[in-house]
């Protein structure tokens, strides 16, 4: 078996274990926008190797479904249309367990055809691309559903033991980097989005960095000072989220009895003050470190300072907006609206977490979501001039 055949099982198999603890109820719902129901995204990873794939090149693939392409397409313009984003948790039909045939159907064939294609280097870089993209998806597929358990006055538990925000750290330290010339950016041979091309030179002023993430203790000294009511460390756009959204805490935390507790995949929990913050929106990220006096990096400081700390435990906020590297150009095609069209109003992440899949990270990765957003396991690292 080659090593591209095995890595393509292998990824199937893990989205499919992932889903391994759900009730047949949990597959459904979607109650935000921004988020996607464990059975779409199932189909959605699929349709990406059906539609890339088998469809265009591989001789007498026959469809699972004609109409699952419009179901499952998620933004590509090219495939043409597809079902409202906010009503993807409308799709009582198909079943959960027709789109689990439909896996499959489609694994079957992909089983079959990747043997014929190792020669064909852009058939390759698609295959290797889809498995990257179902990655990116198991990730997304966790933190969606903790967002729809969250919201159950049960505080139902995904999976005993499975929290992914208790992890404590063990260093704590400040680093130092000296003005100069660096260079960021991918330039390598192995897998990498286009987004993190080319490699180039940026000038850096001296600055420290801390060796730690923020932490839940750090962070409720902050709520305690009434940081959330105080304008002054909040960016004007912020302030209206806070308004319109009666945001007064963190994601998932809640105060029972004078005591903090935070929504974990292993149901509600005591929050633990020495693990790092998690589920933290850019714009609360940007006020804390006002209130600290500090700042966060930037991308390109963090990825120059990245190998003096450990790093993937939360993805990182970055005060950088999400733009094309010099030289970037948006590929032909489909693959093309990837990364490319979302290059406005969005700041970069830098790292991992723990939801992501092992070895589906590297120090060059570029993250990104809008300022507001809270659901992903994001955290705090503080920066400082020197």
């Amino acid at each position: 078996m080659s090593q591209l055949l095995k890595q393509f099982i292998d990824t199937r198999k893990r989205t499919e274990a992932l889903c391994e603890p759900l009730e047949i109820e949990d597959y459904v719902p979607q109650p935000a926008v921004f988020i996607s129901p464990p059975k779409w995204h199932l189909a959605h990873t699929t349709w990406f190797f059906e539609e890339f794939v088998l469809k265009p090149h591989c001789p007498g693939y026959n469809l699972f479904h004609e109409k699952f392409s419009f179901l499952f397409n998620s933004y590509y313009n090219h495939v043409g249309q597809r079902t409202v984003r906010a009503n993807r948790g409308d799709l009582t039909r198909p079943t959960v367990k027709q789109v689990y045939e439909y896996r499959r159907h489609v694994n079957k064939a992909m089983e079959s055809f990747i043997p014929d294609i190792l020669d064909n280097v852009e058939l390759v870089d698609t295959l290797i691309l889809g498995i990257n993209h179902e990655q990116q998806h198991q990730e997304l597929l966790i933190t969606d559903l903790k967002y729809t358990l969250s919201l159950n006055p049960l505080h139902p538990v995904y999976k005993p033991g499975y929290s992914l925000v208790d992890k404590i750290q063990q260093e704590d330290k400040t680093i130092k980097i000296e003005s100069g010339n660096y260079k960021i950016g991918a330039d390598t041979n192995e897998f990498v989005y286009d987004n993190e091309l080319n490699r180039h030179q940026v000038y850096l002023n001296a600055f420290t960095i801390s060796s730690d993430l923020v932490t839940n203790a750090e962070f409720l000294e902050f709520v305690k000072d009434a940081g959330y009511n105080s304008f002054q460390y909040w960016h004007d756009e912020a302030l209206g989220w806070l308004e319109t959204n009666s945001i007064k805490k963190p994601l998932y935390w809640a105060e029972n009895d004078n005591k903090w507790h935070q929504y974990t995949l292993n149901g509600l929990q005591e929050l633990n003050l020495a693990a790092p913050l998690a589920h933290i929106s850019y714009y609360e990220a940007n006020a804390f470190a006002n209130w600290k006096g500090r700042r966060l990096p930037t991308e390109a400081e963090w990825e120059v300072a990245s190998n003096r700390f450990s790093w993937g435990q939360r993805w990182e906020w970055t005060q950088s907006a999400y733009t094309p590297y010099p030289g970037f150009k948006i590929a032909d095609g489909a693959i093309g609206e990837y990364n490319g069209k979302f290059m406005v109003n969005q700041k970069v992440l830098r790292g991992a977490s723990e939801a992501t899949y092992p070895g589906h990270s590297r120090a060059t990765y570029r993250n990104f979501f809008h300022p507001h957003l809270q659901w992903q396991l994001t955290g705090i690292r503080l920066a400082d001039d020197e």
